[in-house]
């Protein structure tokens, strides 16, 4: 067969081995040939692509990014896009399938190509673990331990300086980010976008920590939204697909911090430092194991389904579970967490 990849959406470490395992895969399992859509869903509408070999995948399982290039390119909304085009263009390349490596978006776009009769399946990226019917996605691992690192950093200078440390980090949705990477580093309060938290009782947990001569560390969702707010705060314009670009949580809840209690407070915003960089040794080999996955369910033609990871094992399943609604953080798992804050 004859196999495009491509990789949409926001770039995640763990792409480059979920490319590299599935060519290998197919190259030596099965005599398969790899092409790579350039920059997601507008490669194949383009015919913007690149031959994959052997050689050309060699080593690059530990780099962080995409070698192909991603964009946020709808496959229904670019005006040569939509199933008829994009069947055409493969037919016109003898490209036999597509395995699609994204999120949300990217995964809702090959279920609807599927659906109209394009071979095509998934894999799941996101590094804010926000994909039902996976347990964890690949670039979740490392954006905790970029996270964890930079608020253990945060903790020594705020201790040397006796104030209080405000981290944002990337989350619209869904805390899993803030949660896990709060919790690893000892946060004193966690701020998530699944759970309304009042101000005055973000204060007390700082002045609890802070009167027993420690530097409170306050880890926040940057979807995070107050209790008598009505929506996450965003004044920086729009995203390419329209979405309010968020951003400045961290700073609006610094100012309200020092403001109410006196405290010296300061805020880093961590931003896209999150989804850079390379792979941790956990992603490389979730990300191997997925594509390894989707390249036995091309050979199956079980279009329209995904890789996942259920408990240790990859299974198959049908992207329309992985598509029914957010995996959000459960308010059990948010009360455990709650029980440190301002300890």
């Amino acid at each position: 067969m004859r196999i495009g990849l491509l990789t949409s959406g926001g770039d995640c470490p763990g792409l480059n081995a979920v490319i590299r395992s599935a060519v290998l895969h197919g190259v030596k399992s099965f005599g398969d040939e790899f092409v790579g859509f350039k920059a997601g869903w507008r490669g194949i509408i383009e015919a913007d692509y690149t031959e994959l070999t052997r050689h050309d995948v060699r080593g690059i399982a530990r780099e962080g990014g995409t070698i192909l290039g991603t964009s946020r390119t709808h496959p229904y909304n670019h005006p040569k896009g939509g199933p008829e085009n994009i069947a055409k263009q493969l037919k016109r390349h003898d490209v036999d399938a597509v395995i699609a490596i994204g999120g949300e978006g990217t995964l809702a776009g090959a279920k609807r190509l599927a659906d109209d009769g394009i071979p095509v399946v998934g894999v799941p990226k996101t590094i804010d673990n926000d994909l039902k019917a996976t347990d964890y996605t690949f670039g979740f691992d490392t954006a905790i331990s970029i996270a964890t690192d930079a608020m253990d950093r945060l903790r020594t200078t705020g201790e040397s300086h006796h104030r209080a440390m405000v981290a944002e980090v990337m989350g619209r949705h869904v805390g899993w980010i803030a949660l896990h990477s709060g919790m690893a580093a000892g946060a004193h309060a966690i701020l998530i976008p699944e759970q309304r938290v009042d101000i005055d009782q973000v204060c007390e947990w700082v002045e609890q920590v802070h009167s027993r001569g420690r530097s409170p560390l306050v880890v926040i969702a940057e979807g995070f939204i107050p209790e008598g707010a009505e929506e996450a705060l965003a004044g920086k314009g729009q995203e390419a697909d329209g979405r309010p670009r968020l951003g400045g949580i961290g700073e609006w809840i610094t100012a309200q911090i020092e403001e109410r209690t006196g405290i010296e407070t300061r805020n880093t915003t961590l931003g896209h430092i999150q989804r850079g960089g390379n792979p941790t040794g956990y992603d490389r080999v979730l990300a191997t194991r997925f594509g390894i996955k989707a390249l036995d369910l091309v050979h199956e033609g079980a279009w329209g389904h995904m890789a996942a990871l259920r408990g240790t094992e990859i299974i198959k399943v049908d992207l329309a579970e992985a598509l029914d609604g957010l995996k959000t953080v459960p308010a059990e798992r948010y009360e455990e967490a709650k029980i440190l804050f301002g300890r």
